[in-house]
């Protein structure tokens, strides 16, 4: 169905517009019309002929945003919490949305539902924007008929996954760029600045001290195969992040990474968090804890936790307790198991599951400031080295020099 954009008036007399899926400008005009908004026929246009079509240029804003996802699940929870319709407010939300790429998924979740679709089965139509756990939320709300409540979970859970996405990429961010700067100024003096050195050093005519003849073979290599260096360097990420994307690569990587030291704790801890906050708010909601688990497993974004809470799920699948898989794991903490057993034994597993998310939450914000005070110094540290120790290998024949001739 195509979208059409319209300007017009509305009850009173304010200059309104907005667009629309509909069969043809008259289903446009006369659902206006409904709406006590009087159109100007001449402004009724197909969205994406003439001078109104979209540019897209590939990789810039072709996507959904999580920040617009977190935003639309909150205002969209006020909204139905109010009484608004589910179709007026997927409405209102998609006209007042800065998103292109958001708009035109919104204004196809609300045909969807006009067409006598639930809003779960809307949602699934766009994974990309919306996946298995969001829907799955959405649906247990409209079948139990708790849609607000629901959302509301959804825009918390959301708020918190955002901000705990925040910490780790700010945590993992400041030690690559001190150290990509590190490189880059690093090159700059080998290629630019110790070539003059070195012209100079050779009207010395006398041996140079080990350092600084080392020094000057680096510079040497950088000169004659920077792009070598460079190039290969970009190829090296290139191919690291194509393989880290791979099955092969997560299953080689992922427990490297849970060894690491300092990050490998941050990374574990931040497994916990999502997987309890994630299967609590799903259990709370009323999503089976198999399709629960199932879900978890899938969004866990490490394949050790993504394997063990499959072992879990195939625990409970055979009438057992997903305890002892979980005991068994190099990811879940005695007390994190034996809070779930208690939460298994008392019918309080979503409640329980809350707490420890919020718990591990709060360990990884106190894990990443303290990360950050130890990182800085060292961080320091290194630069101080790396810059001090050229500079010293570069004055050391003058240093000698001046010796000599005093």
């Amino acid at each position: 169905m195509p979208v059409y954009t319209w300007e017009g008036r509305d009850a009173e007399g304010k200059k309104v517009s907005g667009e629309l899926a509909a069969r043809d400008p008259q289903a446009v005009f006369s659902l206006l019309k409904s709406r006590r908004i009087t159109p100007e026929i001449k402004k009724i246009k197909e969205k994406g002929k003439g001078l109104s079509m979209e540019i897209k240029i590939p990789g810039f804003g072709g996507g959904v945003k999580q920040r617009d996802i977190v935003l639309f699940t909150r205002q969209f929870a006020t909204m139905i919490d109010a009484g608004l319709p589910i179709v007026q407010g997927l409405d209102i939300l998609s006209r007042q949305n800065e998103s292109a790429a958001f708009k035109k998924v919104l204004l196809s979740v609300k045909e969807s539902v006009e067409s006598g679709g639930t809003l779960a089965d809307g949602l699934r139509k766009h994974p990309k924007a919306f996946d298995d756990l969001f829907s799955n939320m959405i649906e247990a709300g409209e079948k139990g008929g708790i849609l607000d409540i629901i959302l509301e979970r959804l825009a918390v859970y959301l708020e918190k996954s955002m901000k705990l996405k925040r910490e780790v990429k700010t945590a993992m961010i400041y030690p690559g760029v001190v150290i990509g700067a590190s490189f880059l100024v690093t090159s700059i003096l080998l290629i630019f600045v110790i070539p003059t050195f070195a012209e100079l050093f050779s009207e010395f005519g006398a041996a140079l001290p080990l350092p600084t003849q080392i020094v000057l073979n680096v510079s040497n290599f950088f000169v004659s195969y920077w792009y070598l260096i460079f190039g290969g360097l970009g190829f090296g990420l290139f191919m690291f992040r194509r393989f880290s994307a791979t099955p092969r690569g997560k299953e080689v990587l992922h427990p490297i990474y849970l060894k690491l030291p300092v990050f490998g704790e941050i990374i574990r801890k931040v497994a916990v968090a999502r997987f309890t906050r994630t299967l609590g708010t799903m259990i709370s909601s009323g999503v089976p804890i198999l399709d629960a688990l199932n879900i978890c497993a899938r969004t866990a974004g490490n394949s050790v936790v993504e394997r063990e809470v499959l072992r879990a799920r195939v625990s409970i699948s055979e009438g057992k307790s997903m305890v002892e898989p979980l005991s068994d794991s190099v990811i879940f903490p005695p007390m994190v198991v034996q809070m779930i057993g208690v939460g298994e034994q008392t019918g309080a597993m979503d409640a329980m599951l809350n707490k420890i998310a919020q718990f591990y939450e709060e360990e990884v914000d106190n894990a990443v400031s303290s990360m950050k005070q130890l990182i800085e110094p060292l961080m320091i540290l290194f630069l101080g080295v790396l810059i001090g120790g050229l500079v010293i290998a570069m004055y050391l024949p003058i240093f000698k020099l001046g010796s000599v001739v005093g």
